[in-house]
């Protein structure tokens, strides 16, 4: 029994930075996601996002991935920045979860908003890859 302990012992910091390895992984999709949003790379932002995209802006928009990509690829849509300020990942397989705030500005058929949002993003692990499956926003007071 206490061998099996020591065992135990020694591989969870193996685990921990396993863990850690696959968190970072979705945070760095996350992030690259953020960034081609701003660039208005609609190319590479479409490999990042699953086919079955569900996408709920913070005023209740929903998109699927079509149309959010031919929102910023028209210009309807312009991400002028997103900056993550908190996020944490949780992970159940090959799903992933991310809960955080972002700040976020943005021109909307020609309005600008400067919004903090809370939000939650859905990952979807496929052929290696994180794929974003769903979005929500919410404005924080």
């Amino acid at each position: 029994m206490k061998r099996c302990f020591f065992f135990l012992l020694l591989a969870l910091p193996a685990l921990a930075i396993a863990q850690n390895k696959c968190d970072r992984a979705v945070l760095e999709t996350e992030q690259r996601r953020f960034n081609l949003m701003v660039a208005g790379d609609t190319a590479a932002l479409r490999t990042t996002i699953a086919d079955d995209l569900v996408y709920i802006h913070s005023n209740t928009m929903t998109e699927n991935k079509n149309e959010h990509i031919a929102a910023i690829s028209t210009g309807r849509l312009v991400y002028h920045s997103m900056n993550r300020e908190k996020v944490a990942v949780r992970r159940y397989g090959k799903i992933a979860l991310t809960n955080g705030l972002v700040h976020v500005k943005v021109t909307l058929n020609g309005k600008d908003f400067e919004l903090p949002l809370a939000y939650t993003a859905v990952y979807h692990k496929k052929k290696g890859k994180w794929l974003l499956v769903n979005w929500q926003s919410t404005k924080v007071p």
